[in-house]
This record gives C-alpha cells, sequence and structure tokens, in this order.
C-alpha cells in the first residue's frame, strides 16, 4: 500500500496529537513539521523522528509531502491553508476551519481552484457513539425530535489563557469558550439535527480575565426541521464536567456524554438496543478535555486521517468537507452576531 506523505504546520500541543495518529496509519506516514520557532521545530522533530522546518515554503516544496495538516492557531488557519493549496498539498485544517464564514470560503474557494482537497477535524464524529446516533435518527427512531441541546462545561484557569498571547483574542483565537472549546459540540448537534435557523444568545466573560472574549455563553436555536435547544459553554465550571448531547423525541431520546450513551430509549426497542446501552454506559477512557486540554485520545484524528488518506489515494471525496467544517463556524458566528446586537440572528449569515 502507498504510503503518503503527512507534515503539520504549527507544533503547539495539538500538533502533539496529531503526530500520534499519523503514525498509526497504514496509508501515511509523518514526514515533517513546520513551526516559526526553531526551538519548537527542533524539538517536535526529535520526539517524532521527522524533519523540521522554520520556513514555510521550504516545508512546502518537499516532493515527498503530499497532506498537510494544520495545528496553528485558529486566526491563521487562513494563510496556512492559502500556501498548503497553492503548493498542490492537500490539506486538513483543525477546529475551527477558520475564525469566520467568509475566510472559512476564501479556504474553500482556494482548495477547490488548485484541484487539491479539503477535509476539516471534528474526530467525535468518528466515535462509535455519535455515528449510532446518527444511524437512529435516520432510521426515524426518535419520532418528531422535539429538542436538542449541546452542554460544554469546562474549566480553564486563568494560566491556560495567559500561557499563549493569541489565546482569549478575537484576531487569533477567534472567540472564547464557544469556538475553542464547544465547538466539538456545537458541530455534532448540527450534523444531528441539520441546519439552523434562528439564534438568541447572551454572552459573557464572567470567570477570567485579560481576555477579550467569552467563557460563558447560552443559545437559544430553532433549528429548520422545527426542534428547538440550547447551547451551553463555559470555560469557567469548576472542576469540568464531559460535554453532553441530548436529542429528545416524541418516539426517543438519547444523552451521549463524551463517549458513553447515558440514556438510549426508544418506545419501540430492537434487540441491540440493550447492548448499546450495556456497550456505551462507561465508554469513556479520557477526561474529554473538560478540565485539561491534555487528557484526549488521538483515536478520532487517527480515524479522519485515515479517511482522508483514502479520499486522495482513491480520488474520492473526504467524508468531513470543508463546507460541513464550515457549519459549526458559521453557528457561533451567528451566536456571537446576537449577543452584540441583543437580537435575534437568522441563518444562513
Amino acid at each position: 500500500m502507498k504510503k503518503l506523505g503527512f507534515g503539520i504546520i504549527g507544533l503547539g500541543m495539538i500538533a502533539d496529537v496529531h503526530a500520534m495518529a499519523i503514525k498509526d496509519l497504514e496509508n501515511g506516514h509523518l514526514v515533517s513539521g513546520c513551526s516559526r520557532s526553531e526551538e519548537g521545530a527542533s524539538r517536535f522533530a526529535s520526539k517524532h523522528g521527522c524533519r523540521s522546518y522554520t520556513d514555510l515554503e521550504e516545508f512546502l516544496a518537499d516532493p515527498e509531502l503530499d497532506i498537510v495538516t494544520i495545528a496553528t492557531p485558529s486566526g491563521l488557519h487562513l494563510d496556512s491553508a492559502i500556501a498548503a493549496a497553492r503548493a498542490k498539498k492537500h490539506v486538513i485544517v483543525e477546529k475551527p476551519l477558520e475564525i469566520t464564514k467568509e475566510r472559512c470560503n476564501r479556504i474553500i474557494a482556494e482548495c477547490a481552484l488548485n484541484d487539491v482537497k479539503l477535509a476539516g477535524i471534528f474526530p467525535s464524529r468518528y466515535h462509535e457513539a455519535p455515528i449510532l446516533i446518527k444511524q437512529a435518527i435516520e432510521q426515524g427512531r426518535f419520532g418528531k425530535i422535539v429538542m436538542a441541546d449541546a452542554q460544554v462545561k469546562w474549566y480553564r484557569s486563568q494560566q491556560y489563557y495567559d500561557s499563549g498571547a493569541w489565546r482569549g483574542t478575537w484576531e487569533l483565537d477567534g472567540g472564547g469558550a464557544l469556538i475553542n472549546q464547544s465547538i466539538h459540540a456545537i458541530d455534532l448537534l448540527q450534523w444531528f439535527m441539520g441546519d439552523v435557523k434562528q439564534v438568541f444568545a447572551y454572552t459573557d466573560t464572567l470567570a477570567h480575565e485579560r481576555i477579550e472574549v467569552e467563557d460563558t455563553a447560552v443559545a437559544v436555536i430553532r433549528f429548520t426541521n422545527g426542534a428547538l435547544g440550547v447551547i451551553e459553554g463555559t470555560t469557567g465550571a469548576y472542576p469540568g464536567f464531559l460535554k453532553k448531547i441530548e436529542i429528545l423525541g416524541t418516539e426517543g431520546s438519547v444523552i451521549l456524554e463524551e463517549e458513553s450513551i447515558i440514556a438510549w430509549n426508544f418506545k419501540h426497542e430492537t434487540a441491540e438496543d440493550e447492548i448499546i446501552r450495556e456497550r456505551f454506559s462507561h465508554k469513556t477512557k479520557t477526561g474529554g478535555g473538560a478540565a485539561d486540554p491534555k487528557a484526549i485520545g488521538y483515536h478520532g484524528h487517527y480515524k479522519l486521517f485515515e479517511s482522508c488518506a483514502d479520499a486522495v489515494l482513491n480520488d474520492t471525496p473526504v467524508e468531513l468537507s470543508g463546507e460541513q467544517s464550515r457549519n459549526a463556524v458559521e453557528i457561533i458566528e451567528a451566536i456571537y452576531r446576537s449577543s452584540q446586537s441583543g437580537s435575534f440572528v437568522t441563518l444562513p449569515l
């Protein structure tokens, strides 16, 4: 089997997760990493046994490089993605795809213009429990879904925000508890439920100092299918709790807590339902990033990278496209606009 060469732009904490996932691939291998910090690049290369670069142009010129994963601060994704696309490298971007819908659109257009594949990174979509929920929705097992909620009540210390000049800024973080932490749950919610029609929201900075962005947010949402929902996100809830998604319908309801299913109840039971309840009741094996951003697994990244490499090798569409990855960003942008204006915001923006 041909192995595609992967390289990583941006060598902070999440780059280690990318590297571990890539090194487990059968259809890919880690070639290099690129950072503006010479010390960071050398340290990463030594740790992961790959080449290191501090010059992006030199990094992208490597003929062994096929796919670039982008792990820079969120507001720098656009520049890296455009450079990679123009170098004819396929592009995988860590969440969020970018910090506004307009910037996401520019990445999508540039990749299309240069005929390279573009994927976003939402590893929760590759966990078994969310896939089961998605299948149950498609099978109509919930009846009429009346409510769908996402709760991300995490904790980040003041030190977390003080540790990087980009953290907690509109320019490079793009926002706070919603776009940085809650976006995984928001992506799952819209993947399950479809388009959001309207939002009304409050956001505030209640638990931290010296940040420009929100650490607490609540949004009421109406989906295009008529269901109502609530999105709650904070980084001020000590000690931090696993993210939770609830899908509630007239014939069934499910509650997902990180990778565990803590409620799976349907009016019309099948033989598999009890097996699902037993198998997934204690599925979560990590802290899910609720209190420690490093306390996450890399199996979702691994499955996503494997799928993207297969798409490149077989010239098929990627599963988690740029357009799909843009959806959560658009919802969050609408929430920010509602909070700032004090008005309902209707989507699409």
